[in-house]
């Protein structure tokens, strides 16, 4: 039954091909593509993302590992958004009915460039060979990247990129209620009525004469006019913000045929606010027009792709990611700001922009085998063969079709799918109603903390060290030792240590993290301070004596935070550690933020070296 229900999903058509054809989208397309999405996301409830990138860590313990909190987590996740690039940005609107799943794809092909000629921004990035392969192996086309790619800024970076081109935006005629006038103030706005009344005055004047080129240049040049188009204007010449808002509190009296404009210094500020003269109400709606015209197409110059991340913010839609914190680290850094210091302002942030983040790995663990599965093919194949939750979705691509990096975000949708039917959620719990998820679905959401669904228990897309019969243990408990000698197992030093002292008399655990370091967990409070005393201590006598002689070093959790946060991305972890300890400042600190947090760890948390 499984085989002929997996046959049905997986069936392909003519007609089926063509609905649920990935639509490619490059620097030449990137305009009608937007049209396109902007209609598809306004009919979806949902939109899955998916990124291709250019890496994502150098070393094992790099990523995230079971004893990291949502901080060293972040600060890891962090690193490597800061490092690699994004080369791929698949985006897709979907709606779930019932059984029936509707789709709308698109690959958005990225690569940075300054094609604004404002010298900004200056990009760099890694690349990992294993990730460039990868993607050239699932057909990515990368001649289209690098020469048609769609470049984009940062919202950080717009602002600042806006200052540099120093194009007129028009300014608002708003008054500052709290704006008390002093003596200056009164001075400078009854100068610049006076300027403005008598200027005015003569371009209509001007209008009716017929002098000839010479008389009307000099005229134009006394008074001070400028042409902006085909209509005159003056500068008003401000020193401050404070001028700037009175200037345009004073020209609020003249509004039905003043424009004003605020022209940009090149250092930032304003240079100058420029007075617009229009014929009529008609000519004045009109040159508004022109001008949102101008500043619409400028801001779609200066944002590029990030016009599709303010699209999906601004319809509030919840977003579907399979790795919610790394993908979201470079959706922050790239697209948004870049990335704050700590995990709670990071989540802060984000969540202003992405209220509903829903992670599929989230979904998966409520179903008991699928908290072993590390990718959505082994997923989607465990799902079909297990559980009879059709969904109608008429083709799931193959894995042989070629260019296979173009469905992973429908692969996502279905799997998505797959999981709300055999979970039963509820079918208004699928719909966005008012933006905002219904109970049933809210419960997977992850609004200030995207990528976490147990306190400290931190999400990795590339490997999972899944842990059944999980215990809880304070941060406080752990310890990390290196300088033991090379070539020893997990099981070996534990035995080597049971014997070195009786601080070991009592239960305690034994894990590498690397084939330099291991992770020592007391289950015992208080244990672990009493073994780094011994280890330091002068008198240390018996084979845990032998041991320090060698290079056993020991150090707290602490230690690995600041590891962490000062950015010691070293190869092996021993030797991150050996430099945060010789830090000078690192025995001044007091750092006591990892006091009382806590891990989830098991007796079965192996790591297994093959996958680093």
């Amino acid at each position: 039954m499984a085989t002929l229900i997996r046959r049905r999903l997986l069936c392909t058509s003519a007609k089926a091909g063509k609905k649920w054809a990935v639509k490619e989208v490059t620097k030449a397309n990137f305009s009608e593509a937007v049209e396109e999405f902007k209609d598809d996301l306004a009919g979806s409830d949902f939109v899955a993302v998916s990124l291709q990138k250019t890496g994502s860590f150098s070393a094992g313990w790099h990523r995230a590992l079971p004893f990291d909190t949502n901080d060293t987590a972040y600060l890891k996740a962090k690193y490597a958004a800061e490092r690699f690039q994004v080369l791929q940005f698949a985006a897709c609107p979907f709606s779930l009915r019932a059984s029936k799943l509707t789709a709308h794809p698109y690959n958005f092909i990225l690569f940075p460039r300054d094609e604004l000629k404002v010298g900004m921004p200056s990009y760099s990035f890694s690349v990992q060979t294993s990730h460039l392969t990868y993607m050239a192996q699932e057909g990515f086309d990368f001649n289209a990247c690098i020469y048609d790619g769609i470049s984009y800024l940062s919202k950080a970076q717009e602002s600042a990129a806006k200052v540099r081109i120093g194009n007129p935006t028009p300014g608002n005629y708003v008054v500052d209620s709290s704006l008390t006038h002093t003596v200056a103030d009164t001075i400078f706005i009854e100068r610049i009525k006076s300027r403005v009344k008598h200027w005015k005055n003569a371009c209509k004047k001007s209008g009716s004469r017929t002098d000839d080129a010479l008389l009307s240049s000099l005229r134009k040049l006394v008074m001070g006019t400028e042409i902006y188009g085909s209509r005159p204007c003056m500068n008003i010449d401000v020193c401050s913000e404070r001028q700037v808002q009175l200037a345009l509190e004073m020209l609020k009296e003249f509004s039905d045929e003043l424009v004003p404009l605020i022209i940009p210094a090149n250092g930032g500020g304003t240079q100058s606010v420029r007075v617009v003269l229009t014929s009529s109400k008609e000519d004045k709606d009109l040159f508004e027009r022109e001008l949102q015209n101008v500043v619409e197409e400028q801001n779609k110059r200066v944002r590029g792709f990030r016009e599709v991340i303010d699209l999906i913010s601004a319809s509030q839609k919840p977003v579907v990611s399979h790795n919610s914190l790394n993908d979201f680290t470079f959706i922050h850094s790239k697209f948004l700001s870049p990335l704050p210091a700590n995990v709670d302002e990071f989540t802060g942030s984000l969540s202003l922009v992405f209220p509903h983040i829903l992670d599929i790995n989230h979904l998966m663990k409520n179903i008991g085998p699928l908290r072993k599965v590390t990718n959505r093919p082994a997923a989607i194949s465990y799902l079909n063969n297990h559980y009879f939750a059709p969904i109608d979705l008429e083709t799931l691509p193959q894995e042989n079709e070629g260019k296979i990096h173009r469905h992973n975000v429908v692969k996502m949708c279905y799997l998505f799918a797959k999981l709300c039917t055999i979970l039963k959620i509820p079918e208004n719990a699928k719909l966005s109603n008012n933006h905002l998820l219904a109970p049933a679905l809210d419960v997977y959401t992850n609004i200030s903390n995207p990528f976490s669904d147990i306190p400290q228990e931190s999400i990795n897309e590339d490997i999972r060290i899944w842990r059944n019969n999980m215990r809880k243990i304070s941060c406080d408990n752990l310890v990390f030792l290196w300088g033991f000698r090379s070539g020893l197992t997990a099981g070996m030093l534990k035995s080597m240590l049971h014997k070195s002292h009786d601080v070991f008399s009592e239960d305690f655990d034994v894990r590498l993290v690397d084939k330099s370091c291991a992770i020592v967990v007391f289950w015992q409070p208080g244990l672990s301070g009493t073994f780094l005393d011994v280890v330091s201590d002068e008198a240390i006598c018996g084979s845990l004596r032998e041991m320090v002689s060698e290079g056993l070093r020991a150090t707290s959790y602490r230690t690995y935070k600041r590891v962490c946060k000062l950015g010691l991305w070293e190869a092996d972890l021993a030797e991150s550690l050996d430099k945060a300890l010789e830090d000078p400042d690192y025995s001044m600190e007091a750092d006591s933020t990892t006091n009382g947090r806590e891990i989830l760890w098991s007796t079965d948390s192996m790591i297994n070296f093959d996958d680093l």
